[in-house]
């Protein structure tokens, strides 16, 4: 599947998207997945109170499925005005 990162996210991991391979059954799954690559992935998720997630481009929670998922995107929260 296809990984995408946003903002600062993006700027902490150094790339703003890659493939992975996973058997990740949630969200929560992947990101221990992906935390456990290396310092600069466990920096960027180490908030996750910080970081919004969406699976094929719907917003979700992290223990959303990712049974069938093709693009999972990490960002921060947006504000408005």
């Amino acid at each position: 599947m296809d990984v995408l990162y946003f903002a600062w996210l993006r700027e902490r991991i150094g790339h703003p998207r890659e493939r992975i391979e996973t058997e990740a059954v949630t969200v929560r799954d992947l990101v221990a997945q992906l935390a456990a690559m290396d310092d600069w992935h466990a920096s960027a998720l180490s908030d996750l109170k910080a970081v919004r997630v969406a699976v094929d481009q719907e917003l979700t929670d992290l223990d959303a499925p990712l049974a069938g998922a093709r693009e999972i995107a990490f960002f921060p929260p947006m504000t408005g005005g």
